[in-house]
């Protein structure tokens, strides 16, 4: 059974994501003992699979504590010194919802994930009466909150009454960014900020469409830029006050940059993924830093991978993909709220406007090449190939995908896709239309080498 994707597990409540699911996985993990926090966001669905999964948990013999409706963040920030479960389908429609399980403060690795699908294999029976754990419930949004605060209050300036416009999406970000900018000083125009999990105000997932309510607020108003979120508050999204989203590697840069200079380590690093842009690699360089990329939905490798290094100059000054960002010295989660923070500090201090202009803001497009599952590995061996020809001045990166990287800083990648049957073109360039068709030229041609038919 191969139950997790690159962001814990996710799916139809009536068809894989069920409450026999939750109490398999919930006896599966709590067979590692000791204490785990439990919570969830509020999808409907979400009470009767947080009490299928604290039975499981239980009757494994590991104690619970249910911390009730709280943003993904709060459950990493709780499980710090043990074990954590949260019921959440993140930015995924109200009809789905999911599990992700952390261990100290960090999403399982790959291992703890494969350890937790035999055991669901294997179907373990409970344990004896005697050996059960207990369940207890604590409020951990406040002490949380007041974290958030603390830690963003080291950077940047204080708001001063700035004003900031925020889309909580009817999602778990109702109950604390909101709150922790006020605190911070802002002064918050907040959206669909009630927890709804029909999500009746937007669909659950912030892009520049779902977000118009928002984009028009600010555009309309006085609002120096707006915050949108996802489902659980994982996920940011920034809207400049032109009411325009400012692009998810541009945020990105904004804070790496920001965080390298901040760092007192001799090597300060910051880990990314592929699709992320070479403009974070520029702002990076330029601070004194260094870039390292890992595979997508594996930051928490990346991290680990650096830290193994063992110099005592190396240290990892933030962790992030697009949209999603660990602030490693807050700790090893993803943190969409402590990013709401952290940027409304620095845009306090500095303007957006000046965040944004150091930043090579290129063209970037997207695209997809049918292939099917079974022809991936081939196709791709064939673009390790093929694209380094088609493109003799890039330098290649074949470890996730196959990565071509120009003098200029445009850049191109090609991967395939996780969960559909495409390879994923991304393309970031002064001329980007001219070389997105080339790029896709050459995969398309590569898939029908392998698979003859797959236009048929």
């Amino acid at each position: 059974m191969e139950l997790f994707g690159t962001a814990g597990i996710r799916g139809d409540v009536r068809t894989a994501v069920t409450p026999e699911l939750a109490l398999a996985v919930g006896r599966a993990a709590g067979a590692d003992g000791g204490e785990f926090v439990l919570g969830r966001d509020g999808r409907t669905t979400g009470a009767g699979l947080a009490d299928a999964m604290a039975a499981g948990l239980a009757s494994a013999g590991a104690d619970v504590v249910r911390v009730g409706q709280v943003p993904t963040p709060t459950v990493g920030f709780a499980s710090q010194g043990r074990r954590g479960v949260v019921i959440t389908a993140s930015h995924n429609p109200p009809t789905d919802n999911g599990i992700k399980l952390f261990a100290d403060g960090q999403e399982y690795d790959d291992e703890s994930e494969a350890r937790i699908e035999k055991r669901v294999d294997d179907d373990h029976d409970p344990l004896a009466w005697d050996e059960w754990g207990s369940t207890r419930e604590v409020d951990y949004l406040p002490e949380y909150r007041e974290a958030v605060v603390e830690y963003a209050s080291e950077y940047g300036a204080p708001l001063d009454r700035q004003q900031i416009a925020v889309d909580c999406g009817n999602g778990m970000a109702s109950l604390t960014t909101p709150q922790v900018v006020r605190e911070l000083g802002g002064d918050v125009r907040a959206l669909n900020a009630n927890v709804d999990g029909h999500f009746p105000g937007r669909e659950s997932k912030p892009t520049a469409e779902t977000l118009r309510d928002l984009r028009a607020f600010v555009a309309d108003g006085d609002a120096e830029f707006g915050i949108g979120h996802d489902g659980d508050a994982d996920r940011i999204v920034v809207v400049d006050a032109d009411g325009e989203v400012v692009h998810e590697d541009t945020v990105l840069a904004i804070l790496a940059e920001h965080y390298v200079c901040a760092s007192e380590a001799g090597d300060p690093v910051v880990v990314t993924t592929p699709n992320a842009s070479g403009r974070i690699d520029e702002r990076v360089e330029a601070a004194g830093g260094r870039v390292e990329r890992v595979r997508l939905g594996a930051l928490h490798v990346g991290i680990a991978n650096v830290r193994s290094e063992g110099t005592e100059e190396t240290s990892v000054a933030f962790a992030a993909e697009p949209w999603k960002h660990i602030h490693t010295r807050f700790g090893g989660w993803i943190d969409g709220v402590a990013s709401a923070a952290m940027f409304a500090r620095l845009v306090a201090e500095a303007g957006l406007d000046s965040l944004r202009a150091p930043v090579t803001e290129r063209p970037y497009r997207k695209g997809d090449v049918r292939c099917p599952d079974e022809a991936k590995a081939g196709a791709m061996d064939l673009l390790g190939q093929r694209l380094p020809d088609t493109f003799p001045e890039a330098d290649v990166d074949t470890e996730h995908g196959v990565r071509l990287s120009f003098e200029d800083g445009s850049w191109v990648l090609v991967r395939p896709s996780g969960t559909e049957p495409y390879l994923r073109v991304y393309v970031e360039s002064d001329d980007v239309d001219e070389v997105l068709g080339a790029v896709t030229d050459v995969v398309a041609k590569a898939v029908e080498t392998v698979s003859p038919n797959v236009n048929d």
